[in-house]
Parts: structure tokens; C-alpha cells; sequence
């Protein structure tokens, strides 16, 4: 009567070795894969005929394109001839709506970059900070992973007193919202005008007075590239801090 308990144990037995076995052959757990900082950054950039192009200057030529060129970027350009914060050229949309259209509805990027203020010059500059402010809090309350980044008005040479006062709600819409600015009229990217000898304008703006030339947008980017160095932000990975605490690019360097 022993002879089927035995059976029994010896069949255990095996169970048991041939689990244990099957424990131990078990591939390791993989973790779940990372973000590869190696990728390239996916930057979105908002703005106006400087970001996106005039006749004779496409998009993918213009400053921001330069710029994500020589980083190594993956951008996406939006915006509008004539827009900004307030104005709405012959669109009749701000820089908010075309961010709803053409920005808002996408993934989380690594990056956005607005850019804009020099058609907002015939505004009431305490309604342009107004609606910067609103924007760019949008911006950061739908993807708070991303780095923000705020450039202020360009000019084709030296700025007059309105835009001035636009690049100055501006900046203090960045720090009131602690995002890194970028001032190219303090810096002078542009200086003096293209009908005199003094200053740059005349090898980077084109007859309009306003729009840079082909060696103009690649001299803007370059400027632009620099200052996002300077940040930190040249190869911007949503989720990682910056790797500098200075929040404004545009004291120190006064250019060419």
C-alpha cells in the first residue's frame, strides 16, 4: 500500500525541480526604455514673418531653421507673416489662436520657442505682456515637461522706443513666469540702418528695411545659437534641467 505514496512523492519531487528549473532559465526583468538623449530635440517655434519666411526667404531658410540646422534639431515652424501677441497681420489671428491650430494638438516636444513683438508695436504694451503672459502659461500648463523659451522683438536695425517698450512687457512677462529670454535688441543683433555706413544692417537686411537677407538669417541664427548655449538649451531634453541658471540672454553682449 506504500507503493502509490511514493509515486506521488516522486512526482512532487519532479514538479518541484522541473519549476525551480524553469525559475532559474527565466530571462532578467528589462527595464522599460529610456528617452535616448542622444535623439535628436523636437523643437517647436512660434512666430512671425522672421521665423517663418517672406517672398524670397522660405521657412526652412529663415533664422529658426538656421538655427535647429546647425543643432541638429527636429523643428516645427508656426506662425504667420504680420502676427504676434496681439497683432494679427491680415490673418486675423494672434499668435494664441495659430498655437491652438498648428502647435497646441501635438505630442509633448522637447522644446518650445516663441518668438515675436514686432507686430505688436501699435498695441497698448500693457495688453501685449498681458497676453504673452496667458499664452506662454498655456504653454507650460499643457506640456510642463518641456523647456520654454522666449525671444523678444527683431528689428532691422536700431529699434525706436515703441519697440522698446514691447521687448520690455516681454521680458518681464519671462520672469514672471521664470522662462529664459532672449533680447536681441539689447544685444544688438542689428545695428544702425541699411541706408548708412554705420552698423550691419546693410550686409544683413534686404531693401525693406525690416526682413533679413539669406547671410542675414544665417548671422540671426548663429547669434541665436549662441545664447541657447549659453542657456543650456542647445540640446534641450523635456524633464531635464537646464544646465544653466542665468534666465536672461540678453545683458552683456552688445554685438557687432
Amino acid at each position: 500500500m506504500r507503493r502509490p505514496v511514493l509515486s506521488v512523492l516522486a512526482a512532487l519531487l519532479v514538479l518541484g525541480a522541473c519549476v525551480a528549473s524553469t525559475v532559474r532559465m527565466s530571462p532578467p526583468l528589462v527595464r522599460a526604455e529610456q528617452p535616448d538623449p542622444r535623439r535628436p530635440p523636437v523643437v517647436f517655434a512660434l512666430g512671425d514673418s522672421y521665423t517663418m519666411g517672406i517672398r524670397g526667404i522660405t521657412p526652412e531658410r529663415a533664422y529658426a531653421a538656421e538655427a535647429a540646422r546647425t543643432l541638429g534639431w527636429q523643428i516645427v515652424l508656426a506662425g504667420h507673416v504680420g502676427t504676434g501677441f496681439v497683432g494679427t497681420g491680415l490673418t486675423g489671428k494672434t499668435f494664441g489662436t495659430l498655437f491652438d491650430e498648428q502647435l497646441g494638438w501635438r505630442p509633448t516636444p522637447d522644446m518650445v520657442m516663441v518668438s515675436g513683438g514686432h507686430n505688436d508695436v501699435w498695441y497698448p504694451p500693457g495688453l501685449v505682456e498681458q497676453r504673452a503672459v496667458a499664452l506662454l502659461g498655456e504653454i507650460k500648463q499643457r506640456w510642463p515637461r518641456a523647456h520654454v523659451v522666449l525671444m523678444g522683438p527683431l528689428w532691422g536695425g536700431d529699434p525706436g522706443p515703441t519697440a522698446l517698450r514691447v521687448r520690455d512687457v516681454l521680458r518681464d512677462a519671462a520672469g514672471r513666469l521664470r522662462i529664459p529670454f532672449i533680447d536681441p535688441l539689447g544685444q544688438r543683433w542689428i545695428t544702425g540702418k541699411i541706408h548708412t555706413r554705420a552698423g550691419n544692417a546693410r550686409r544683413f537686411i534686404r531693401s525693406d528695411g525690416t526682413h533679413p537677407n539669406p547671410a542675414g538669417n544665417r548671422y540671426l541664427a548663429g547669434r541665436l545659437v549662441t545664447d541657447l548655449r549659453g542657456l543650456g538649451l542647445a540640446h534641450p531634453i523635456a524633464g531635464r534641467a537646464r544646465h544653466s541658471a542665468h534666465v536672461n540672454a540678453g545683458q552683456g553682449h552688445q554685438g557687432p
